[in-house]
């Protein structure tokens, strides 16, 4: 399903609206939370999952702390 939406101004930011008919196919409700992701193609939305992200946290965490060595393994 491809539905055209816009990027509308609400105070200093911006939303976009996610229709009735994509917001009860998908199960989201007003409120939940999503996490927002860059791919090739664009955007990608999906649920928001603490444990995911607490562990995308610890990761960027181990690779900030092992830079060097993970520069070296690169090469």
């Amino acid at each position: 399903m491809t539905i055209t939406t816009k990027i509308t101004k609400v105070g200093n930011s911006s939303a976009i609206i996610i229709p009735k008919e994509l917001m009860d196919k998908l199960n989201l409700k007003q409120g939940e939370e999503l996490s927002l992701s860059e791919i090739d193609a664009g955007l990608l939305l999906t649920p928001y999952n603490e444990k995911k992200a607490k562990q995308m946290d610890r990761a960027r965490e181990i690779m900030r702390e092992n830079r060097n060595m993970l520069r070296k393994l690169a090469q």
